[in-house]
């Protein structure tokens, strides 16, 4: 599993069969590697509200694959509390996160953009204007055109079509104390994910050419 801007280098062709993980674990997982790099997650919990997609119900009836009711419900007119793996995957292309984080989701009615809520403990005490700047450094370095960084006061549709991965919302993010956070991050879950897909075989083609 490769997630682009988080362990694409890790990639040496030797892999025959490979997954770009999820949507939402290409948004979680550079916020979370930058906060944990700069200041150490102890734990955290991860909510994603996510659009609709493409296997839920127009209106009730049978959930597909029959295990979960929720699921069966009709898309446009709930809010509906899901599974979601994008946290645990987290753990495999960061594995000094692993069994450290985990989530859930909220399915709601809209038809693109999703956000991500991660919730973490730092082991190292740092404040909202150090963890921006953290951010936004990342944003404009490293990470350039996969991790986004704002200050607008944006809603969902602002990132119709953005292609980054994940669009750090600096002014949503909130804080109890220097060690207890709440981070808030966008994503386009269609088409930021495809462009990162395309980024990874672009970047597959090149080791494999090697």
């Amino acid at each position: 599993m490769y997630v682009m801007g988080v362990n694409h280098d890790k990639y040496d062709g030797s892999a025959h069969v490979v997954s770009n993980a999820s949507c939402t674990t290409n948004c979680l997982a550079p916020l979370a590697k930058v906060i944990h790099d700069h200041f150490g997650i102890i734990e955290g919990l991860m909510t994603t509200v996510h659009a609709v997609t493409a296997n839920q119900l127009t209106v009730d009836g049978p959930s597909r694959g029959g295990k979960d009711w929720r699921a069966g419900r009709g898309a446009g007119a709930n809010v509906i509390p899901a599974s979601t793996g994008a946290a645990k995957a987290v753990g495999k292309v960061l594995p000094e996160l692993n069994g450290k984080l985990t989530g859930m989701a909220f399915r709601v009615p809209v038809p693109d953009v999703s956000v991500v809520d991660l919730t973490v403990r730092l082991e190292r005490g740092a404040s909202l204007a150090a963890i921006k700047a953290a951010v936004k450094a990342a944003s404009e370095g490293p990470m350039a055109g996969i991790l986004g960084y704002t200050e607008d006061e944006v809603v969902s549709q602002d990132f119709v079509s953005d292609k980054r991965s994940s669009i750090f919302d600096a002014n949503a993010c909130i804080a109890l104390n220097d060690n207890f956070v709440k981070l808030v991050s966008w994503y386009d879950n269609e088409w930021g994910y495809s462009n990162r897909l395309v980024d990874l075989v672009l970047h597959m083609a090149t080791i494999d050419q090697k």
